[in-house]
């Protein structure tokens, strides 16, 4: 039996707790299922994480995580949690691969709103063959990201690490690029879309109200953007002001945007 076909017959609940380690390893001081920076080597999950992450007794947590660690999945250390083995981490990404190329060919070939996707790829990412992803992948461009912003594995079990931070810590002034957001509430999706704040947009902070109040922002959708509906569409319009919450604004993730290099002034000309 080959590594592949192998890693493919691990079961549904296997994947599940597999991704979920990963997800909470890598997004270390960011909410549970935003992975970001998308590097495990050193990321360690807690046993409680993973049963809030998948709705499991902390009990029945304990007896899987003994199972995956027979099947040389993961490595356990006592009072620190669970850590993904090479094995693991493989199988971890080629299920988040899917779950993410589900997500943005039910987006892009089938034009579902990018609350929903979510749900359905949970449905379908243990069902879907690699072949079926793959083609799947190939038929929508080769996203290199699913619609809410994070990364999707490469075939090879690739995933580049991105340096982002939660809009929440950008002081006022500052001028960012929304990267990814948080997929896990549809409610919270519908409204960020209603804002313009989605993957691609730029947004500069305008103040932070003190006492945890709300945070200004210029939303500018000058990239493409997705509707209220989720649905990718053209340019964007003019910079619209927003305010929200401390919490929802930790849910987005953002890299500072450059600032345009300026030419040299020219010498004027000795007359």
């Amino acid at each position: 039996m080959t590594a592949v076909r192998a890693a493919r017959e691990l079961s549904a609940p296997v994947e599940d707790y597999l991704k979920a380690i990963f997800e909470i390893a890598a997004s270390e001081g960011t909410p549970v299922g935003v992975a970001t920076p998308e590097t495990t080597e050193a990321g360690v999950a807690g046993t409680n994480e993973i049963a809030q992450a998948l709705g499991f007794a902390p009990a029945s947590v304990t007896g899987m995580l003994r199972r995956l660690a027979e099947q040389g999945l993961i490595t356990y250390e006592r009072y620190r949690g669970v850590r993904l083995t090479d094995k693991g981490r493989r199988a971890a990404l080629r299920t988040i691969r899917r779950h993410r190329v589900i997500e943005a060919y039910l987006t892009s070939a089938l034009g579902y709103p990018w609350d929903r996707v979510h749900a359905e790829a949970e449905r379908l990412e243990h069902a879907a063959s690699d072949e079926l992803i793959d083609r799947m992948a190939s038929a929508i461009g080769e996203p290199a990201t699913d619609p809410h912003g994070a990364p999707i594995p490469t075939r090879e079990g690739t995933l580049a690490a991105r340096p982002l931070i939660p809009l929440s810590e950008v002081a006022a002034g500052g001028q960012v690029r929304v990267r990814q957001v948080g997929d896990r509430d549809p409610e919270r999706l519908r409204y960020l879309a209603e804002l313009g704040i989605v993957p691609g947009v730029n947004v500069q902070v305008l103040a932070h109200a003190p006492f945890g109040g709300p945070i200004s922002l210029l939303v500018g959708a000058e990239e493409q953007h997705i509707s209220r509906e989720g649905k990718r569409g053209g340019r964007g319009t003019a910079p619209v002001k927003h305010a929200i919450g401390p919490t929802l604004a930790a849910e987005v993730f953002v890299t500072a945007l450059e600032r345009p290099r300026t030419q040299p002034a020219r010498a004027k000309r000795q007359s």
